[in-house]
């Protein structure tokens, strides 16, 4: 019969978990930390001053962790309200795209934790405020009209309370910008009433126009009877109403002669007009 093969000893298992537990060891003491990415090493619970930064790090195993940090660009929308000088309220929501300052992760670690506590407890008070300063600047008319310069304020504002947090305010956009329902019909009616102003504008400045023809089409007219004056007293105005007289019966008419007899007379003003119908009517 064959003999069974020898059983490691007690000694060789020993070796081999110490083998084991020192690769384990060496393996869990260093951290790897990639690009866009800060930490933050803690031993024994107490976070260590100066942030890991891209590269391989040491770590004393066991006894610490490493808390990592997404500092690429992050964006969160963030609603805000506020009352304008004139007391009008005024709602807005705001875009903002910001980043974590990959050398104060550690200050964020110790005061906020995560990313999550920076912007519920940091970035989103801090755009209240900020809303509530740029707002308070201007009339609701003047935050709508201006808005440029109702959002700059509020980046001015914004950004010098946040870099003291370790956050850096890249860009932001205004999303929506809303009033209260009383000011939008405030503004609707003020729309109608002016309207209403430049249409009675438009009407007067037309009757204006209508009266100044009517004076004109007066002046016209005075001014053709004051030269028909003259010509008559002047020289030969009587071959004027002679004329006249005589373009008169020509055009006819129910109320115009059925005769009219010239003078030989040079001088005679006007021709002598006579209907014959007349003496018939008396006749009859």
């Amino acid at each position: 019969m064959k003999s069974a093969a020898p059983q490691p000893g007690l000694p060789a298992i020993v070796l081999g978990i110490i083998v084991a537990a020192i690769f384990l060891i060496g393996i869990n003491a260093f951290v790897i930390i990639n690009p866009g990415q800060a930490g933050v090493l803690s031993v024994l619970g107490k976070a260590r001053d100066g942030a890991l930064l891209e590269g391989i790090h040491f770590r004393p195993p066991l006894v610490s962790a490493v808390d990592i940090y997404d500092v690429t660009v992050q964006k969160f929308e963030v609603p805000a309200q506020s009352s304008t000088r004139d007391l009008q309220q005024l709602s807005a929501s705001f875009a903002i795209n910001f980043r974590l300052d990959p050398t104060q992760v550690v200050s964020i670690r110790r005061e906020q934790g995560t990313l999550q506590n920076v912007v519920s407890k940091v970035i989103a008070p801090q755009t209240q405020e900020s809303f509530k300063i740029a707002a308070a600047k201007r009339t609701i008319e003047e935050a709508i009209t201006k808005r440029d310069e109702l959002k700059a304020d509020f980046d001015v504002a914004l950004g010098e309370r946040l870099v003291k947090y370790g956050i850096i305010i890249l860009d932001t956009s205004v999303v929506d910008l809303t009033f209260s329902p009383e000011f939008a019909n405030a503004v609707e009616e003020k729309q109608i009433a002016e309207q209403r102003s430049q249409r009675a504008v438009y009407v007067a400045k037309e009757a204006e126009q209508q009266a100044q023809a009517d004076v004109n089409r007066a002046k016209g007219r005075a001014e053709a009877q004051r030269l028909l004056a003259e010509t008559l007293k002047a020289q030969g105005g009587e071959l004027v109403l002679q004329k006249e007289a005589i373009e008169a019966w020509r055009q006819g008419g129910s109320q115009m002669p059925k005769v009219l007899i010239m003078s030989g007379d040079e001088k005679s003003s006007v021709p002598f007009l006579f209907n014959f119908g007349d003496f018939q009517d008396e006749a009859s």
